[in-house]
């Protein structure tokens, strides 16, 4: 649950198109590079939990998040709470939740 706001900081595909020169949603260019040394391009790939741990986790419940937000998903909606800014979003006074 996020803002109006923070929707525009949302990515917006998680998986890229396979064919990559006519693909809008890739960043970089088709294809792989000639005579790459793969022991040192090791270092440079995607990690999905992130580098830093102190970012990619929610300040209520200390679960992993992702795309960049303060509080986890659940959190998030039991608060009313917007997950990237933290801004009220939704009200939950009259909600039936239970704290499990």
């Amino acid at each position: 649950m996020v803002c109006e706001k923070c929707e525009k900081k949302l990515s917006k595909v998680i998986v890229p198109d396979k064919w990559k020169e006519g693909a809008h949603n890739t960043t970089e260019g088709g294809g792989r590079k000639i005579n790459e040394n793969k022991l040192l391009s090791k270092k440079h790939r995607w990690t999905p939990y992130g580098t830093n741990s102190a970012t990619t986790k929610c300040i209520i419940c200390k679960q992993q998040v992702h795309q960049d937000a303060k509080y986890c998903h659940t959190c998030a909606y039991s608060k009313g709470v917007c997950a990237m800014c933290g801004k009220q979003v939704l009200d939950t006074k009259f909600y039936k939740q239970s704290n499990v």
